[in-house]
This record gives C-alpha cells, sequence and structure tokens, in this order.
C-alpha cells in the first residue's frame, strides 16, 4: 500500500480511535470518523474497503500494531489490545522534557485525585525531583467530591456521555440526566461542570459537590460544543447565568477603606471608575459620602453579584439602578433582623 500523505493522515487518525478506551468503535463508527477528520483536514473521504486495508496494514511491519477485534452491544468492533499503544511514540527533546516539568509543578493542585494516578507517574517517568515551591494557587483541599474532577477530566477529554445524578442543596432527592460534559470551572474555591441535556441541548452548570455520580454512557453520541463557552462568563460575577435578564449598568460608591481594593481587583471585568463632571454630579446628589470613589459594571445580576456586593459591607453603597439596591438592601435586612434575634 501505498505510503503517501493521505494514508499516513488516516494512520494517524486511526491511531487515536483505536487507543480510545471511552468508546467501541466497529469498521463503520471507524470509516465515519476518519471521514470527519480527513474533511476537517481537507483531504478527500474514503470507503470502508479502504479503511479495513489500512487496519491490516497497521497489524503489519514497521508498525506491527497490536489489534484485538471483539463484539460489544452487538458490535464488531476493533482496538489496540494496549490504550497506551501508539504507532507514533516518539522520545521527547530535553526541551519537552524541562517545559513539562515546569507544567506539571504548576498543576500539582491535582495531585492524588482519582484518574490522575498517571500524573504521579509522568512525574517519575520525566526524572522530576522535588523542588522548593516558588508559586501557590488557591486550592481547598476539603472540597466535597474533588475526587469527581479526575473523573470528569478524563471524560471531557475522551468525548463521553455520561449519566448524572445530583441533588441540590434544598431537595436531598436524587436526578439522573443524559449529559454531554464540555468544560470544568473553578469559581470561589469550589469546581463546577457545564455541559449540555442529551434531550434539549441546552447547558446546564452543576457544582460538583451536588453531583452523587457521573457514569459513562458508550453507546451514546458525543455532540461537541459548538460555542466558545467562556463567553457564558464575560456578562456575569461568577457561574449562573439567567439568558432572560438584560444587562444593567450597575453604579457604586466605596469608601476609601476600599476603593483601592476594589480598583485594583474589579467586581467584575467591565468595572469602571467614574470621574470628572459625572462624579461631581454624583458627589452633589450624595453628599452623605465623604471620600471614596465611585465605580460602575455592567452585568446580568445574579446570586454571586448580590452576594459580593453585599460582602463589603457598609464600605460599599450601590446607588442604581434601584432594582439591584432593593436586592442588597433586603439581604441585609435579613441580616440584621437574624442578629436581632441572636443578641436578646
Amino acid at each position: 500500500m501505498a505510503t503517501n500523505k493521505n494514508a499516513l493522515i488516516r494512520y494517524k487518525h486511526l491511531d487515536t480511535l483505536l487507543s480510545d478506551r471511552h468508546h467501541y468503535y466497529d469498521i463503520n463508527d471507524l470509516t465515519e470518523k476518519v471521514n470527519d477528520m480527513l474533511y476537517d483536514d481537507g483531504f478527500k473521504t474514503v470507503t470502508r474497503r479502504c479503511i479495513e486495508k489500512d487496519l491490516v496494514y497497521l497489524t503489519e511491519a514497521p508498525f506491527n500494531a497490536p489489534i484485538k477485534r471483539f463484539k460489544w452491544n452487538g458490535k464488531n468492533c476493533v482496538a489496540y489490545k494496549s490504550a497506551s499503544f501508539s504507532i507514533f511514540k516518539q522520545e521527547m527533546s530535553r526541551e519537552e522534557r524541562n517545559l513539562l516539568r515546569e507544567v506539571l509543578n504548576t498543576i500539582g493542585q491535582f495531585d492524588g485525585l482519582d484518574n490522575f494516578e498517571w500524573l504521579d507517574k509522568f512525574k517519575s517517568g520525566l526524572g522530576n525531583t522535588r523542588r522548593r515551591q516558588i508559586i501557590s494557587f488557591s486550592n481547598n483541599p476539603y472540597l466535597k467530591n474533588s475526587n469527581l474532577l479526575g473523573t470528569l477530566f478524563d471524560l471531557i477529554s475522551n468525548e463521553v456521555v455520561i449519566r448524572l445524578s445530583y441533588h441540590t442543596f434544598a431537595d436531598p432527592t436524587v436526578c439522573s440526566i443524559a449529559f454531554h460534559p464540555y468544560l470544568l470551572k473553578q469559581y470561589n474555591d469550589r469546581w463546577f461542570l457545564l455541559g449540555a441535556a442529551d434531550d434539549d441541548g441546552k447547558i446546564l452548570t452543576f457544582a460538583l459537590d451536588r453531583i452523587d455520580k457521573a457514569e459513562p454512557l458508550p453507546e451514546k453520541k458525543y455532540v461537541p460544543c459548538l460555542e466558545d463557552l467562556s463567553e457564558r462568563f464575560e456578562d456575569i460575577v461568577g457561574v449562573t447565568l439567567y439568558e432572560d435578564r438584560p444587562i444593567e449598568h450597575i453604579v457604586f460608591w466605596a469608601s476609601d477603606a476600599s476603593k483601592d481594593y476594589i480598583m485594583t481587583k474589579p467586581i467584575h471585568e467591565s468595572q469602571t471608575s467614574i470621574k470628572g463632571e459625572t462624579e461631581n454630579n454624583l458627589h452633589e446628589k450624595h453628599p452623605q459620602f465623604e471620600g471614596g470613589a465611585f465605580f460602575s459594571i455592567d452585568c446580568i445580576p445574579n446570586y454571586e453579584l448580590i452576594r459580593e456586593l453585599c460582602s463589603f459591607g457598609k464600605d460599599l453603597i450601590v446607588l442604581e439602578p434601584s432594582s439591584i439596591q432593593n436586592q442588597v438592601f433586603n439581604r441585609i435586612s435579613m441580616m440584621v433582623e437574624d442578629y436581632l434575634k441572636v443578641r436578646t
């Protein structure tokens, strides 16, 4: 068989599919997947017969790939006998090894998590020696269900649909949903899983500490995410997005004690310091505020925003809109009522 560029590209894609330990492919699946990849690469698609010949060729010299054939769920599947096998394994250069050592030191917070045992083995294989820590990331070692991080990371990386079992703080009843996992996001020392519901494709968010179980559903076809999920967080504080709510222009005053902190650590990326004539007008309208500074943000209101605004206490006062001001006022009023009860 001619080893032209098209053939080598097919071998590369087949190598990836045959080592996939999360999905089982028969010859029809392999043909469909390889053709999708060839199309994306700008190559002509091929027939099932061509893929069958490629599989035979991979078992011969020089590749000698250990391919197994087996029955699964009524299909005649094909895979490498060992998921770690690859016909394209190469030795890393010294520069690549040094770079990986630095990266592994940086993500050391994942040490000891389920499904990340390979990380420790990888470090050992690189000859990684213990070094003095020079950078420390926020990490909550007592986070409930942090062991799911490794499992979900693995499932997302391999594009596996899952059966997600979960419950809420308000209701301990366990519910389940077929779910296409896309992204793990950390906020306020908690981890959240974003993905799409299998039935309607709606993007949902689950806190890891509310997840009871994540079981793979390899028989379901994974639907990749077509949108940039990072854009969902551009207009909010935290992770809760209400798609039916508009962006609000929020103006607030911060005391001298907090203004520098807020200026250097913005509440939202849209935060702007109000200066000039607008600042003078606000001082005239609110003469009770001595010193301090005025700021504005533009975002969609949610629970995390109100909690953040309240966290500064008397050192941050929301001026507009009245809807946000009322939410902050009501939250603080309820706190005062609760404190009065325990003080009497």
